[in-house]
């Protein structure tokens, strides 16, 4: 099996620390350890509390968080702490032996519309992904259950998936009003029932078919010149948020620096949505020349 990977988060409390791995720790319950005892149904909290510095540890989907006695400060200990929670990890230590984690949860979804007619966004209430993906088709699924049990409807086009919601292209044999319930009932039971969304294994691809994205799209920032980091930059902070609240998402693919252009990847309700040119010139290309000023030209979708 692939290793954790483990990122260090700053909280709004100076004394917690949040170490994030890329994928899920436990199922749906979050935990809260406050000693060692307390920790007798977590190998691996139990473990974090044998370092003199650690005063409660919390469990929750994707992460460890600790909180610190004040010994010591963060900036001598952190990355000792992040040593230990993925070396932890990655030997096989349990995070949390509870048989409820198998038991089946209360789920909420509900359906909100986008800018796209042919997309709706199903929204649960509960992380569902890491990273966002998209599948074209029923092909591109094969590490995927859920999208994989979507493409069984037949009016589903296009399935994309990031953090707690699934938006979903559909084709225009059905209308959203006769298909919505059974789409929004059928997505609710199967996260009720515990089945995985994407299997642990599925393999990150740069594939812009089936595109599995890092976190931060900088994550290759030294690879590309210093203008394509600056654009990197301004997408992730002023663009991606509002793309993602619509259900879609928007990846850098190229800057051209002899013509000025940016070539962007759309993925979700963002794919082929009639506004989807009025929101490239009106929205993310006047942010990017505000932001950038005579480094910008135009720009683009590849695929829009």
């Amino acid at each position: 099996m692939e290793n954790y990977k483990i990122e260090i988060q700053n909280t709004s409390n100076p004394d917690i620390l949040k170490f994030e791995a890329d994928r899920f720790l436990v199922n749906h319950k979050s935990y809260e350890f406050n000693n060692i005892d307390d920790a007798k149904d977590s190998p691996l909290a139990q473990a974090l509390f044998h370092l003199p510095f650690v005063k409660t540890v919390y469990i929750a989907q994707n992460f460890v968080a600790v909180k610190k006695f004040n010994i010591a400060p963060w900036s001598e200990i952190q990355n000792e702490l992040k040593s230990k929670i993925t070396d932890l990890l990655n030997q096989g230590t349990a995070i949390v032996k509870d048989k409820d984690q198998n038991e089946k949860i209360a789920i909420t979804v509900y359906a909100e519309s986008t800018p796209n007619p042919a997309v709706l966004k199903f929204v649960a209430n509960k992380k569902l992904v890491l990273q966002s993906i998209e599948f074209k088709n029923i092909d591109e699924t094969k590490d995927a259950p859920l999208p994989q049990a979507l493409f069984h409807f037949p009016f589903v086009k296009e399935v994309f998936l990031d953090d707690n919601y699934i938006s979903i292209t559909k084709y225009d044999i059905a209308e959203w009003n006769e298909i919505t319930l059974e789409l929004r009932e059928f997505i609710k039971t199967y996260l009720e029932e515990g089945k995985p969304v994407l299997n642990k294994e599925i393999k990150r691809t740069e594939s812009k078919k089936a595109t599995e994205k890092p976190k931060s799209q900088a994550d290759n920032s030294k690879e590309l010149d210093s203008v394509s980091n600056q654009i990197i930059a301004v997408l992730e902070e002023y663009v991606k948020p509002a793309v993602a609240s619509d259900g879609g998402n928007i990846m850098f693919d190229s800057y051209e620096a002899d013509t000025k252009t940016v070539k962007v990847i759309l993925q979700g309700a963002c794919s082929g949505c009639p506004s989807s040119t009025i929101t490239l010139k009106n929205g993310i290309e006047n942010v990017l020349k505000e932001m950038l000023h005579d480094k910008i030209g135009r720009v683009e979708a590849v695929n829009g």
